[in-house]
């Protein structure tokens, strides 16, 4: 297992990581996608897959024994003490259809000390890497530490009351998700400012770590979607609410800044 003064390497190649992707996915912005496979409500891209491997190339040429859990794979054994985990590109939708609305997401996990009170399988998240590449912007976030947005402490907001606040929202494809969220958002279009659905859950995230939303929720996401956001939120001062579901490596998911979450669920009938 890395111990805490490893954190700051692994910042920076999980940063270099990042980057990476991003200057591929800039470069394939205009261009035609190729389909590895695609049903009504989701796509893969070939794409996808050569962002993985080039993240792993990255991450492994500095850390050698780690494993890494993406969305495309398991490269190692993902119950080893310490894992990487990786979506490479989040909002492949939004990114197949020129929608510059994506991001690359990338965590180191740890296996969860026993005094800790809320795991992922029990692993917790030691270093966050959140990338926008087409606003180039850069959130990270290591244990114990501020989060950060292009290297300046980011925080979230402060509002405390629903009628003032921006929730985004997520809707997996599946019909039991559907059936989860959708009253949800029934409930709460009227008792919100704002509804947003914007298709691409950690970047969601970091807009409640920067104060742009006030609350995120969604039933059904993986942890490659959410183990990098979870760490950023709590390191801006906000909270992350999640539950495992059934499915293996899923979850149900509300971050806020700190003050809303009650008054959420009670309007909200969660």
């Amino acid at each position: 297992m890395l111990n805490a003064k490893q954190f700051p390497h692994a910042l920076a190649t999980a940063v270099r990581a990042a980057r990476a992707v991003g200057v591929l996915l800039r470069r394939h912005q205009n261009g035609p996608k190729k389909i590895n496979s695609e049903v009504q409500h989701d796509i893969k891209l070939e794409l996808d897959v050569r962002s993985q491997k080039l993240i792993e190339r990255i991450l492994r040429r500095a850390f050698p024994t780690i494993p890494v859990l993406g969305e495309e794979g398991i490269l190692g054994d993902p119950n080893a003490a310490t894992r990487w985990v990786v979506d490479p590109i989040d909002g492949t939708v939004n990114f197949t259809h020129g929608i510059p609305h994506v991001c690359i997401s990338i965590a180191l996990q740890v296996r969860a000390p026993k005094s800790a009170k809320r795991t992922m399988g029990g692993y917790i998240t030691v270093v966050g890497v959140i990338y926008d590449p087409f606003c180039d912007e850069l959130w990270t976030a290591v244990r114990g530490q501020p989060a950060r947005l292009n290297g300046r402490i980011t925080r979230v907001s402060r509002r405390s009351k629903l009628a003032m606040s921006i929730l985004a929202m997520g809707f997996a494809k599946h019909s039991h998700t559907l059936n989860k969220m959708l009253p949800v958002f029934d409930a709460m279009i009227h008792r919100v400012r704002k509804i947003r659905l914007m298709g691409a859950a950690a970047l969601a995230m970091t807009y409640v770590a920067s104060g742009r939303f006030d609350i995120y929720t969604e039933y059904g996401l993986r942890l490659w979607d959410i183990a990098a956001g979870v760490l950023i939120i709590e390191c801006a001062g906000g909270e992350a609410w999640f539950a495992p579901l059934d499915e293996e490596y899923t979850y149900h998911l509300n971050v806020n800044n700190g003050l809303l979450r009650e008054k959420f669920d009670r309007a909200a009938r969660v």
